[in-house]
């Protein structure tokens, strides 16, 4: 069942049955990922139409298909116990990957005995691989309770997946594990023009592909070096010009403190200001996101 749903809700509403229909077996994640292939492909004017549309109601958005569907990979997903989930994309140095889960087991015992509100940080205190980590302007973000009895991570790793996990960006990691919705594109400021070309994960048409799930940590090859992983943003800061998907990376020493303050809404990572993102990550997944779903 998916969490939520945005402003792709209407056109979920007409189309998603049609889909599901004419791709039987493949999930809701994939049958969302059709409809929004479809709302990118209409014309800048459709694009504006379909913006003058009221969304579905909430609470009917809540109990439609497109939200209350299966997926073949909910159970290690939205299901799954933990606040965040852990992917692991690289299976190339098995000592290194057990030295990760080691310090994050560590890590996660040393949080949960700390009294609650010792662990409360503020943005420039936020530990990580820079030490110029920004707060993020986000309204539409939501606040989660945390349970203090549930794992804070969820770890997938199953070596029987590699042909599916190894070197996953974070847009593909995004498409499998959470669901994909659209909300317009921040405003640019005075003065500055749009992106060109148009990607629906910066600016397409006054649009931003987005989505919604648990928060993702990519474990990669450089992983194996830094014992860091890359956190991946489900959208665009409001700054205009930064991209769903980005990724900066955090020490595993640092990622329970980080996910708990994250999904309490207590902190949120700033990937536009400084230029934190990873940009060879930016590109491939601005690359892949023009690629037809097929």
């Amino acid at each position: 069942m998916s969490q939520q749903t945005h402003d792709l809700s209407r056109f979920l509403a007409d189309r998603y049955s049609s889909v599901k229909a004419h791709f039987p077996g493949e999930g809701r994640r994939r049958w969302r990922l059709r409809v929004a292939e479809q709302f990118w492909a209409l014309s800048p004017e459709d694009k504006q139409k379909s913006a003058a549309v009221p969304p579905v109601v909430e609470a009917e958005a809540e109990d439609a298909p497109y939200c209350m569907d299966d997926d073949p990979l909910d159970g290690v997903s939205i299901d799954a116990l933990g606040l965040g989930i852990v992917v692991r994309t690289d299976f190339s140095n098995e000592d290194a990957w057990q030295a990760f889960c080691d310090t994050l087991q560590a890590a996660e015992a040393e949080f949960s005995s700390v009294p609650e509100g010792a662990m409360d940080v503020e943005a420039d205190e936020v530990p990580g691989e820079s030490s110029k980590d920004d707060v993020m302007d986000e309204d539409d973000s939501e606040d989660v309770d945390v349970d203090e009895n549930a794992p804070i991570f969820h770890l997938i790793s199953d070596p029987s997946q590699r042909t599916v996990l190894e070197s996953l960006s974070n847009l593909a990691a995004l498409r499998l594990l959470n669901d994909v919705d659209v909300r317009p594109a921040p405003t640019p400021p005075t003065g500055t023009k749009r992106v060109k070309p148009p990607n629906r994960l910066v600016d397409c048409h006054g649009w931003q592909e987005i989505y919604t799930g648990k928060m993702l940590w990519i474990y990669d090859s450089k992983s194996n070096v830094d014992q860091c992983v890359r956190l991946v943003s489900q959208q665009g800061a409001m700054m205009y010009g930064t991209a769903t998907a980005d990724s900066w990376r955090a020490r595993v020493s640092h990622i329970c403190e980080l996910q708990v303050n994250l999904a309490s809404g207590a902190m949120k990572i700033d990937f536009g200001g400084m230029d934190h993102w990873d940009y060879p990550e930016r590109v491939r997944n601005m690359e892949e996101a023009e690629r037809l779903i097929t």
